[in-house]
């Protein structure tokens, strides 16, 4: 079966990511679950499953473990907090985010095990680019 980077980012680290930045919200700047959900876009019920670690826990681990993506994560979650920024600054922020996961190889495992890869694949780790 075949699957692009983006594909597999969308289902197994973006909810990771939103439960890393829910838990910010919560922890660090004292949002409630209700004023975080607002801010995500999403339902109590979900901030509460992501603060439980039920929603994108296989992966928060090693999102948790890559300085450059806990250090992204973090500001995202201070620029949500303080709305420094609109959130169309926001929305670029988390495409950098899904950047660095691609750079930094941490798709490509499970890219590797949800496609038929040759262990020479590097499409995680190209970007693409617009053509105009």
């Amino acid at each position: 079966m075949f699957k692009s980077p983006c594909e597999i980012v969308v289902k197994y680290f973006l909810p990771a990511c939103r439960s890393l930045i829910a838990k910010e919200l919560v922890e660090t700047y004292g949002l409630t679950q209700v004023a975080a959900a607002k801010k995500l876009g999403t339902t109590q019920a979900t901030i509460s499953h992501y603060l439980l670690s039920k929603r994108g826990e296989k992966h928060i681990k090693q999102l948790e473990n890559n300085a450059l993506t806990k250090s992204e994560i973090n500001i995202i979650a201070k620029d949500l907090a303080t709305e420094t920024f609109p959130s169309s600054n926001i929305i670029q922020k988390l495409c950098d985010l899904c950047t660095v996961l691609r750079h930094n190889g941490l798709i490509c495992t499970i890219h590797k095990s949800y496609s038929s890869l040759s262990d020479t694949c590097d499409s995680c780790l190209i970007v693409p680019t617009v053509k105009t």
